[in-house]
């Protein structure tokens, strides 16, 4: 029996390219139109179609939180998510928290609290920060711990990051 080809089919037909995909989304506050293969993750838009590379890819298979982005305030793995299945979503990275010459108050005190030592995990933990102060579950210590759970920081900065976790949620909650 003769190897088909990988681009051919049973009844060796070429196979087709599937055509890009139209995706309008709002980075960062600005409006991105793009045209992406189907397949392109969110992840792979930010970084290698904008230059966006603050969101880091670390495992790319949604298990270490370093592509941690927000999309319409809430945190996800844009690593695992495909960017035509956002069209229209607010995207924000961790270059876009920071509004006029000011960093925000989660970027700050990782920075006053020492919440990180090689900074490839900081993105992501900063994002599912704010994220997770969106989402309004957290009320515990373990609560914050179990809702961050899903960033990884292989150097083992996890006692200060709960603290910076922790007292951003309390700020937020006194407002």
């Amino acid at each position: 029996m003769k190897n088909k080809s990988r681009l051919e089919n049973t009844e060796s037909e070429p196979l087709t390219i599937p055509p890009r995909e139209s995706v309008t989304l709002h980075i960062n506050g600005k409006e991105q139109q793009l045209e992406v293969e189907p397949w392109t993750s969110l992840l792979d838009l930010l970084r290698d179609h904008l230059n966006l590379t603050g969101t880091k890819k670390g495992c790319d298979h949604g298990q270490c939180g370093a592509c941690t982005v927000l999309v319409d305030g809430r945190r996800i793995n844009s690593c695992l998510t495909l960017a035509v299945m956002k069209d229209g979503s607010e995207v924000t990275t961790i270059e876009g928290l920071a509004k006029d010459g000011e960093l925000h108050p989660v970027q700050q005190a990782f920075i006053d609290h020492d919440a990180f030592q090689c900074g490839y995990c900081t993105p992501g933990q900063i994002c599912s920060t704010v994220g997770l102060i969106n989402e309004g579950k957290a009320k515990t210590l373990d609560d914050i711990r179990d809702l961050m759970s899903g960033n990884v920081c292989r150097c083992g900065a996890y006692t200060n990051i709960v603290k910076v976790v922790q007292e951003a949620l309390e700020r937020s909650q006194a407002k």
